[in-house]
Parts: C-alpha cells; structure tokens; sequence
C-alpha cells in the first residue's frame, strides 16, 4: 500500500510523506522498546532485589516519554500531510485530465474520475493521519518485541520465529479473499451509483413514460447487486478474519503451555515466566491489531490502485519538435477513423476521406445521423488522432503543432452545450478573459446573445446555474456561440451549432456567419440546409465517405442526396405554410 501511496504522489509529494513515516517508525520501534523493558522491570520488581528496578524503570520511562514526543509529532503530521495528498492529487488529476485525449472521456470513465476526484481522494486523504501510523505499530512493534524477546529466553524466540510464517499465510489468505470481495463491492457501488445519477438526471423522461424507481430495472438491478455484494463481503470475509485471531490466540496457547512447562522443569524462573507472558500479551495484541488495520489499507489500496491507473494512463503523444501552421487551411488526406484503432474488422466511421478547407472560407458538411460529420470536427481540433491519412492545419500535420498553438488556431462550437456554474459574462470570457467590452459587445450581436442580455433583468450578471440550467436551450447555445466567437481562432467549426435556435434568431445567426467567412475559415455543420445555402462548398458525407462536393446550385441540380434532403425541406416548408392558412 506504501508503494501505491508514493506512485500517486509522484515526487511532489514524496518529501513530506518520508518525514512522516521517518516519525512512525521512530514511534513504533520505541513502543515496542518500552514493551520489552517491562520484562526486566518486572522481573527485578518480583525477584529477590527490588531496588535493583531503577535503572530499568528510568530507561522505561525515557522511552516512553520518547514515544510520546515521536507520537504525538506523527499525529500532527499526519493530518498535515493528508491535506497536501489531497492537494497533490487533485492537482496531478487535473493535470492527468489536461493531458489525456478527449477520446478516453467516455460516460463510465468519466464518473469514475467524478468518484476518484471527490469521495477516493478524501479516503486516501485520510490514509496518513488513521491508516498508516496503527498499520505501521502492528508490523514494527512485534517485529522488535520479537527481537527483544533473544534477551530474555531464546526458546520463546525461536518459537516466535516459526510461529511468524504460519500468521503471516493465514493473514495473506485473508487479505487476498477480503480485495478480491472488496473490488467486486466497489465495482457494484459505482455501477449503482452511476444507475442512480442517471436516474436522478432523466427525471422527466422517465416520467413521461410513467416509470417510477420501481419500475426501472437498470437501477433496481444495480441495487440488488450492490446488496449481493455486500452479503458475499460478509459472508466469505469473516472466516478469514476470524482464523487470523483465533490463529493469534493459539500461539499465545502454545507459548503459555511452553513456558508452565519449562517452569515446571525448572529452566524458567517464575518473576521471568510472569514478565514473559506480559510481553507476550502484547505482542498479541499488537499483532491481533495488524488484522484491523489491514481491512482499512487494503480499501485504501484498491482506492490507490484505480487513482494510479488513471494517472499511468499514457497521455495524448505531443510532437517533439513542434512547427506552427502558415495559414489557416484545413486539409484532410486519406483519412480513416475507427474509434478502436487496434480493431480492424467492422466498417469505420470515415474512410480514405479528402477535402479542402480554404482559408476565410465557408464550408458546409451535410449529411445523414451517424454518417460521420461531427468525427470530422473532433479530427480537426485533435481530440483523437486518425487511425491513418493527414489531418493538416496550414501545411502542418495536427500531431506536429503544439497543443496550446493548436487550441488557439480552432474555436468549435458543438449541439450540446455546457455552462459552468456562473454568470453569462463569465461563461463568455472563458474564451478570452482579458477581451475588453467593445469585443465582448460584438461577439454578443453577432451571436445574437444581445438579445438575450436586454429581456433578462440581471443582464451580463445573470446567473446561468450548474451546466446552463436556468437558461433555455437557445439561450445556452447563444452563449456557447458568443464565447466561441470572442476567442477568435481564424478556424471557427460549428456542429449543429443552430440546432437550438429559432427560424428568426437562426436567420440572424446565418447572416453573421456569411459575415465571419470574409475573416475565417469556417466548417458549418448542418441539418438545416437554410443555414448553408451560401457556402462556398458543401461536401456530403455518407457512411463516413465524401459523395458529393460542389455549391448549393450545382448539387441540386445534380439530383444526389443533397437535392433530395433539398426537396424533403420544400416539402416540409410548403406544409407549415399550408397549415397555417387553414
């Protein structure tokens, strides 16, 4: 567990952790010290020379007032050093976060860096102050009772000496069924805790349909493994927990037998014998608490083992030599993607894909659900790589510029917005925090949250709640618009970034775009066709392949796909005219 702690830590946190240990140590070797004098006071107190204890009892009470100081120092620092752990690792996480490619975030990785980043670290945080000083006295204070014990009768050593590895099996036995029992709970406490978030957030769906928490079986079914988990816990982790101290208590039988018998044959005297089984009784005792102490590092070991693994996790390869784009062309080249690289069977979501994107340039990808479009914009920003071909940003392969130059050349904007708990101006500037209020203004007209700003009575100081939750869609879409634009990256990427609007504000909203393509070099993706009309190109995109390219004209007049997702629109437009008539 002391290997996990430090893997976590990494050398930040090393130095306090090592002064901490330094006064543990120090603690428990002086315990089990002071223990050992107990035989020579006591032997001294009940033989025939009294006063021959004081020697004795002076280095007994130096002891233990060393103890004390050391002691004390290793409670204090203890909880000083789990408030730096909890600092190191919420900084090495996020730090981790930064690093990893947005790939690796899928929904069940997400919750689980939720629960390390929140409910784990504040277990582990309590690892030096409560686990590691009992852990460490359980394992050196017998440890030197037992090397004490060469001083007194060697016989009882020895006997020590062989009963020591028929505990420690017994105890590894019992460690190793009580993980293996503990990840299989932790396992079922996250998945039922991801059931029940999922259920707490799809509320309204679920209540639409008329399901109640009894009728939906994901989370009844987390539920039940969860409590199956917890009986099998209990069930086969007891008797490993009972051998240990009923092996514990056996030992102590067997040396209790020797030592009447050695007594009895003469070889051991009596003020001997009594101080012996009192360095014994705690000896056991000090063992018998190896046990306790061990259920709680062995949680905290499977809590440090998941922290590693995240924080092993290989980050997102960035070029050694880093080169900057000459311009803000896009170019993709023979591009292929499968979200499993290693897997190559099964068909990928874009195959041998190749455009164009021109600088100051508008270009619309069109095309059905789950042909690919919105891979398209992940590729551009490099939130994954292609399994093979180019993606080129100004002449310069994506995986050659430098993630910090990369982020500032590309703004997207995507259907599904987040707000950070704030106000809008503050979401806003998140793009630019130091955009003065004449680019703030503009970015708020052009994306039409202006008019948003004038209806809301707090304004620019609105608050906007957890994930935009006191706003609409479409005002939250206006604001994830807005910031887009205030960063102003000359490669702007819109996914469905109308989605939300309405006819009016999304008129608007095409207008500043065919405004921003005299400057930038836009991709607009789009169902709505109304939005692109006016691009420079349009690609279609179907079952991740390009199938037609040109202007709005010439593929309508070509009678491809486009024309018919053209036509379906007329029809559709030509019914609500014809049903508001009526």
């Amino acid at each position: 567990m002391i290997r996990q702690l430090y893997r976590v830590l990494g050398p930040e946190g090393s130095r306090p952790l090592n002064r901490l240990l330094a006064l543990q140590v120090g603690a428990a070797i002086l315990q089990g010290i002071a223990f050992a004098l107990l035989v020579p006071v006591l032997k001294a107190l009940l033989g025939t020379d009294p006063d021959g204890v004081w020697p004795w009892l002076t280095a007994f009470t130096g002891c233990v007032v060393a103890h004390a100081v050391l002691q004390g120092a290793a409670l204090s620092g203890g909880f000083t050093v789990g408030s730096r752990l909890s600092r190191v690792l919420h900084r090495r996480m996020a730090d981790q976060a930064l690093r990893l490619p947005l790939g690796w975030f899928t929904a069940g990785r997400t919750a689980e860096f939720s629960r390390l980043a929140g409910q784990n670290v504040i277990q582990v945080m309590s690892t030096p102050a409560h686990l590691l000083r009992p852990f460490i006295s359980s394992v050196l204070t017998p440890v030197t009772l037992v090397a004490a014990t060469f001083c007194f009768d060697v016989r009882t050593a020895l006997v020590l000496l062989v009963c020591t590895p028929v505990l420690f099996a017994v105890q590894q036995t019992s460690t190793s069924v009580m993980r293996r029992l503990d990840l299989a709970r932790d396992a079922a406490i996250g998945e039922s805790a991801d059931r029940v978030l999922e259920y707490t957030r799809n509320q309204p769906v679920l209540r639409a349909f008329g399901r109640t928490a009894e009728g939906y079986g994901a989370l009844d079914d987390a539920l039940v493994a969860e409590a199956r988990a917890d009986r099998r816990l209990i069930a086969r982790g007891l008797p490993g927990l009972v051998s240990f101290t009923f092996a514990t208590r056996m030992v102590f039988a067997l040396l209790l037998a020797l030592g009447v018998s050695w007594h009895l044959d003469g070889s051991v005297a009596v003020p001997t014998l009594l101080a012996l089984l009192v360095l014994l009784v705690r000896l056991i005792d000090s063992v018998s608490s190896a046990a306790e102490a061990g259920a709680g590092m062995r949680i905290a070991r499977n809590t440090l083992e998941r922290l590693g693994a995240v924080l092993d996790e290989p980050p997102f390869p960035q070029p050694a030599e880093p080169q900057t784009p000459r311009d803000a062309s896009v170019e993709f080249t023979g591009v292929t993607f499968r979200y499993d690289a290693g897997e190559a069977s099964g068909r990928p979501v874009l195959n041998d894909v190749t455009f164009r994107l021109p600088e100051r340039s508008m270009t619309a990808l069109v095309g059905p659900s789950g042909a690919g479009k919105t891979t398209v914009a992940s590729l551009i920003a490099r939130f994954r790589d292609t399994t093979e071909g180019t993606v080129r940003i100004g002449g310069v392969d994506v995986r050659d510029i430098a993630a910090d130059d990369l982020a500032a050349h590309v703004s997207l904007v995507f259907q599904d917005v987040y707000l950070f708990d704030g106000t809008i101006e503050e979401n806003v500037r998140l793009a630019a925090p130091d955009a003065g209020p004449a680019e703030l203004a503009e970015a708020a007209a052009l994306s039409g949250l202006d008019r948003v700003i004038e209806e809301l009575p707090d304004g620019w100081d609105t608050e906007v709640g957890e994930g935009g939750a006191r706003l609409s869609g479409g005002q939250r879409q206006r604001v994830s618009i807005a910031r887009a634009l205030l960063k102003d990256a000359p490669i702007l990427v819109l996914d469905e970034a109308t989605a939300a609007l309405d006819q009016e504000n999304e008129a608007l909203f095409a207008e500043a775009v065919r405004t921003l393509a005299d400057r930038k070099t836009l991709l607009v993706i789009a169902h709505r066709l109304s939005t692109v009309v006016h691009a420079d190109q349009i690609l279609v995109l179907e079952d991740g392949e390009i199938t037609e390219r040109g202007t709005h004209d010439d593929l309508v007049t070509a009678g491809g796909t486009y024309a018919s997702f053209w036509q379906r629109r007329a029809r559709a437009h030509g019914w609500r005219l014809e049903a508001a008539r009526s």
